[in-house]
């Protein structure tokens, strides 16, 4: 019988891609893939826990299978693994049902400005928990990523505070402190860089669940598929959930957690060019400069950036 170090040295090294070999770029991508998510829910017209489950549910088969091509390649996971997936899922509920309530509450503008706190909360606790010191570069394009965001919102120069601006604000900032734990929480699942539909695979299910439970006490999830609506889930799932996310979680392990959350915010930018092409939106002139402002940063963070083969494990 193989003695545990045997083991260790007999495990297969993380496969070698040209995704896995420039995780900024996996981010970029997606980010990109789920920059969709607003403007499909919003075809989807359902309400945000009923978004939030069908948006996971639909992703399961996809990413079960992939999780089993993983499981049979590389082994099963260590038992203890599933509480990672099942902490991340419950932030990732949260963070879906809290943003769409935030959208209803104090318009769309200021709940994208608030969820886009993540950007510094991630790097503020990734020093703390973590001990990644923010690069030069990286605390550079912090503030201005987030000056950006705010420009996007269109808090500058419009009236986008909602029916309710305290209850929004509250809500917007629980989005970017739930959205926060869930990146830092998956990426820790996702140390094995062998296996990043394992990890998402099990988040996506505890948030399902999650997310029944959540609409259920709140009285607004309808399990009941209707059409049009549907089919717009259906994509969200296949582009936001299975693609867009299996691309963040090769990144996530393999760069410093503050440089992802930057990479991250390119989705608000995403969104607006996306409205003008599929929706016909017509974005102010501040809207239009935070995109540029938020590319800029983007730069600034990703020059010359490092791109360790494992990241650090989060203390505890």
């Amino acid at each position: 019988m193989p003695t545990p170090s045997s083991t260790r040295l007999s495990t297969p090294p993380p496969i070698r891609n040209a995704l896995t070999e420039r995780p900024a770029l996996a981010a970029l991508a997606g980010a990109i893939a789920i920059a969709f998510s607003a403007i499909l829910v919003d075809l989807a017209n359902v309400s945000p826990s009923t978004a939030a489950v069908f948006r996971c549910g639909y992703a399961l088969p996809v990413l079960g299978l992939l999780a089993l091509r993983e499981r049979r390649r590389f082994g099963a996971r260590p038992p203890r693994h599933w509480r990672y997936g099942a902490i991340a899922g419950m932030f990732f509920a949260a963070d879906l049902i809290l943003w769409h309530h935030a959208i209803d509450d104090v318009g769309a503008g200021l709940a994208t400005t608030l969820a886009n706190l993540q950007v510094v909360l991630v790097a503020l606790a990734a020093w703390l928990l973590l001990g990644e010191r923010p690069s030069r570069n990286v605390a550079l394009a912090v503030p201005l990523v987030f000056g950006g965001a705010v420009l996007i919102s269109g808090v500058v120069g419009e009236d986008a505070y909602g029916t309710d601006p305290a209850l929004g604000a509250l809500f917007g900032v629980l989005t970017a402190v739930a959205y926060t734990g869930f990146l830092l929480v998956l990426r820790h699942a996702g140390r094995d860089l062998r296996r990043p539909a394992g990890p998402l695979f099990e988040a996506t299910f505890f948030a399902t669940i999650v997310a029944i439970a959540a609409g259920a006490l709140l009285g607004e999830v309808d399990l009941v598929p209707s059409w049009p609506a549907h089919g717009w889930l259906l994509t969200l799932a296949l582009t936001s959930q299975v693609l867009g996310w299996l691309l963040i979680s090769v990144a996530l392990p393999r760069l410093p957690a503050s440089l992802t959350s930057i990479v991250l915010t390119v989705q608000p930018v995403g969104s607006v060019l996306l409205g003008i092409v599929l929706l016909g939106e017509e974005p102010a002139l501040a809207q239009l400069a935070g995109v540029a402002v938020i590319v800029a940063g983007i730069v600034i963070a990703t020059r010359r950036a490092r791109t360790p083969e494992h990241g650090p494990p989060i203390a505890g």
